[in-house]
């Protein structure tokens, strides 16, 4: 028994070089289960989003399960970063509501576009041309395409909860407060909020949980079991339509989804890195690019089986301040990921006021970007007002960073800024343009 303790130790030290690291395997360990527990409401809140879409819930669960758990899996053993992946949030709602929704494609096509955008995060990250990508699009944009995708899912979840209703004269009106479904998802946000402002491990999902069971004697939730063997993967697996691969809407969605994924898995790699003292002398992140291969890898391979991008989560940042500095603990979340598979009756249960409480949750966090922009410049500032701000009334994120960029290129040219335009955004612009002149 110790030989096979000796032995696994061993690999454990050579693979993930845990000594050097100032770690060891329980420290990882409880590192994992603190990143899972904070992330976990993608299990419950994924399907409920995709099958907005049309898809199939069960299948996204488990489609949502195996591309986290295999995601994670490649940045452990490949990248060595304590950092995991799951379907994003934002991601996900641009794919059901612009998407399939807005567009009119059918989820299979929204799945190609996903693909696609994985093989061009691939492309520019084994090419060195992500650092151009990112450096030339302003910083004030890519602050506002971050709080409007969070002000985006704070309009789906009050739209989900019947908080906020349609209104023939003022478009949007408040919903009737006295409804179950409204008190329990603001009962289930602000336990959330206080929760996670507690520092309580799993806040957002006790919040998720605590709620819908409270629904289940009212008759808004259904109990059906706890533990089941996973559904079938089947109505998702490798159901990706090309069919429509040469419209422009179609490079319009893949440079969406392409462009979202490379400002949030950026933001994530460096934030979590920095808390965890990874970061070299000069400020940069060793091996970026095994970690940004990681992130392609993940997208593609989630849109195989089933789900919208994979991306890496923020969420990790909660696991390295419990001590994780390894790919060690990416591979815990992984295994509990694994473990997840066999809940699927808990995740059926969960209706869609106790996700809307997580939404309003996560919206709220990534709305935190609008106090980062540069307050003192015009034409910096209102074209990101104007990206954030239309993302959820126009119920497009596309849309948002489209009229972003046409905005903050006109703005600096007729302000005789023109300089401050790098040559991408005005590409960027000018192609958005012409989308908006033929499609409307």
């Amino acid at each position: 028994m110790s030989d096979t303790t000796s032995a696994s130790g061993g690999f454990l030290e050579r693979q993930f070089r845990l000594k050097e690291n100032g770690t060891d395997v329980r420290t990882e360990f409880i590192a994992g289960a603190t990143t899972f527990l904070t992330m976990v409401y993608i299990v419950f809140v994924n399907p409920q989003i995709l099958g907005k879409a049309g898809m199939d819930p069960g299948a996204v669960f488990v489609a949502t399960c195996v591309a986290a758990a295999v995601s994670t899996l490649v940045m452990a053993f490949y990248a060595n970063y304590p950092i995991a992946l799951a379907p994003g949030m934002g991601l996900n709602a641009f794919f059901a509501f612009t998407v399939v929704l807005g567009y009119k494609y059918t989820w299979q096509q929204a799945l190609a576009a996903v693909f696609c955008s994985g093989v061009l995060f691939f492309l520019i990250s084994i090419f060195r041309l992500r650092e151009y990508v990112i450096n030339s699009i302003p910083k004030n944009l890519k602050l506002a395409i971050s709080a409007g995708v969070g002000l985006f899912l704070l309009i789906i979840a009050l739209e989900e909860a019947k908080i906020v209703v349609a209104h023939p004269a003022t478009l949007v009106t408040l919903g009737d407060l006295k409804q179950w479904p409204a008190i329990l998802c603001l009962l289930g946000f602000v336990l959330i909020v206080a929760l996670n402002y507690r520092k309580i491990v799993g806040g957002t999902v006790i919040g998720i949980l605590a709620v819908a069971v409270i629904g289940i004697p009212l008759g808004l939730a259904q109990y059906g079991g706890i533990v089941a063997a996973p559904p079938s993967l089947a109505p998702t697996l490798l159901k990706l339509d090309f069919s429509r691969l040469f419209e422009q809407t179609f490079i319009i969605v893949v440079f969406s989804f392409l462009l979202v994924d490379i400002f949030d898995n950026a933001g994530t790699l460096i934030g979590v890195s920095h808390r965890a003292g990874l970061l070299d002398k000069d400020g940069n992140l060793p091996r970026m690019r095994q970690a940004l291969l990681a992130d392609s890898f993940a997208a593609m391979f989630g849109s195989l089986i089933g789900t919208s991008t994979t991306t890496s989560y923020i969420e990790s940042a909660a696991g390295v301040s419990a001590g994780g500095r390894t790919g060690l603990t990416a591979a815990f979340v992984a295994m509990f990921f694994l473990l997840a598979l066999f809940f699927s009756p808990l995740a059926g249960m969960v209706p869609a006021y106790a996700t809307a409480a997580a939404l309003l949750y996560v919206a709220c966090v990534m709305a935190q970007g609008l106090a980062e922009i540069q307050w003192d410049d015009l034409t910096e500032y209102a074209p990101a007002v104007v990206t954030a701000v239309t993302m959820p009334l126009t119920y497009s994120i596309a849309t948002g960073i489209g009229l972003g960029f046409i905005t903050y290129v006109l703005c600096k040219v007729i302000a005789g800024k023109f300089a401050e335009a790098k040559p991408a955004v005005v590409v960027l612009a000018i192609l958005f343009g012409i989308k908006f002149a033929i499609t409307g």
